[in-house]
């Protein structure tokens, strides 16, 4: 357990971080799963909406921390050859 104020803070800021963090990937992995959901439906249309939706929540993760970069790059990537095939 923190002992010092500093500690303390620290404990109390990371709780708060954590929460915004966690409340950040749930929403990005909310998008994603509505273009899995409309590339299981197989409709070409709604997925490609749902990616363009998705595409700066993703950006958006990256920029706050939430995830790497690349790995945001390479969910796009994959995602988007898939909406593509569907068509």
């Amino acid at each position: 357990m923190a002992n010092t104020p500093q500690a303390k803070k620290r404990a109390r800021q990371n709780e708060k971080r954590y929460a915004v963090n966690r409340a950040r990937r749930s929403r990005i992995r909310t998008f994603l799963r509505k273009v899995e959901e409309a590339i299981a439906a197989g409709d070409q249309s709604a997925a490609k909406a749902a990616l363009e939706a998705a595409q700066p929540e993703l950006m958006r993760g990256v920029t706050k921390g939430v995830m790497h970069k690349n790995t945001a790059s390479r969910k796009m990537s994959r995602l988007s050859s898939r909406v593509k095939a569907l068509g």
